[in-house]
């Protein structure tokens, strides 16, 4: 990650991509992506507040040395994948087949040593970040909402996340933060590694999945099949839940909330050898969300969004050096 800042015009820019070895040219690291972080209805970064709640977050950080692992998956994985999810929603497993399909084939990886966060940033923690100038606050109206053509309801399902009057919604500060594009969520992670000295970016996908499968592997972050009780997903409360409250689904690298409540944005183009990194790109994202079915949420699942989508069912988290 390269960060560059002027504090007279407070332009910053990062370049992140991701972090991957040993792997075939397919599947390489991430193309770089730039990220413009600075814009002019945004005109400071950082003004040099405490960021206690940044500071916080980032001093429990989970640090995932150097090894080799597990990566990808094989065809039959991806097939038992789209019949548990299939099952679980009621639906056709052909619909799901070409989602897994998208995963990457089973292989050993190996990744240099890198820190995540623990958990998924909150509404409270974005708000410091809101508060301190660096992007507005997550809203959404229903003619937008509806024009990214995402599934959920507006009035049941979309409504509560938005943001009024630049604060989080009553009840949801420890909550994953939502609606937030992938600008807005690279963006954050800069502005927190102003916050603490010390460079902060989006993870890799690859760095992603090996945080939830540690070196062995397994699908889930808990073991080899799915348990609803170690997630928040469709048999769940239909909504997120705070972060860390289910400490029951921990994976083996010690980092929490990997599967379930929220996917994450992560610095990995979507797919990996797409071209260029203009707004309509697509960018991967990891984990699975608080509607989602068993074969979701395992570490190999892969899936794009936009990187201009705000959706109630993406968050994100940090990772480092």
């Amino acid at each position: 990650m390269v960060v560059r800042s002027m504090f007279g015009s407070m332009l910053l820019v990062a370049v992140v991509g991701g972090a991957c070895g040993g792997v075939s040219p397919r599947f390489s690291a991430a193309q770089p992506v730039a990220v413009i972080v600075d814009r002019p209805d945004r005109p400071v970064l950082h003004r040099g507040g405490p960021g206690a709640l940044s500071a916080a977050a980032d001093a429990t950080m989970v640090v995932i040395p150097k090894s080799r692992s597990i990566a990808g998956s094989t065809p039959e994985e991806r097939q038992l994948a789209a019949d548990d999810w299939a099952a679980g929603a009621g639906a056709d497993a052909s619909r799901a087949a070409a989602w897994f399909e998208r995963e990457e084939p089973r292989r050993i990886v190996e990744l240099p040593t890198f820190r995540i966060d623990l958990m998924p940033v909150t509404n409270a923690a974005y708000a410091e970040f809101v508060a301190d100038g660096g992007a507005p606050a997550p809203t959404m109206d229903e003619a937008t909402w509806r024009a990214q053509g995402f599934a959920q309801d507006w009035a049941t399902e979309v409504a509560r996340y938005v943001w009024v009057d630049g604060r989080p919604p009553e009840g949801r500060a420890d909550h994953p933060v939502v609606l937030v594009s992938w600008d807005d969520a690279a963006a954050y992670c800069v502005w927190r590694g102003l916050v603490v000295g010390s460079p902060r970016r989006l993870p890799s996908a690859h760095e992603y999945e090996k945080a939830a499968r540690g070196d062995a592997g397994a699908p889930y972050p808990w073991g080899p099949v799915w348990d609803a009780s170690r997630l928040n997903a469709a048999s769940g409360p239909g909504d997120t839940v705070a972060v860390g409250s289910i400490p029951a689904g921990v994976s083996p690298t010690g980092v929490l909330d990997l599967a379930g409540n929220v996917f994450h944005w992560t610095a990995t183009r979507w797919p990996v050898d797409a071209p260029g990194d203009g707004p309509a790109a697509e960018m991967t994202v990891k984990g699975s969300a608080w509607d989602d079915h068993p074969g979701l949420g395992r570490g190999a699942s892969w899936h794009g969004r936009p990187r201009t989508a705000r959706h109630v069912i993406v968050g994100f988290r940090c990772a480092g050096p």
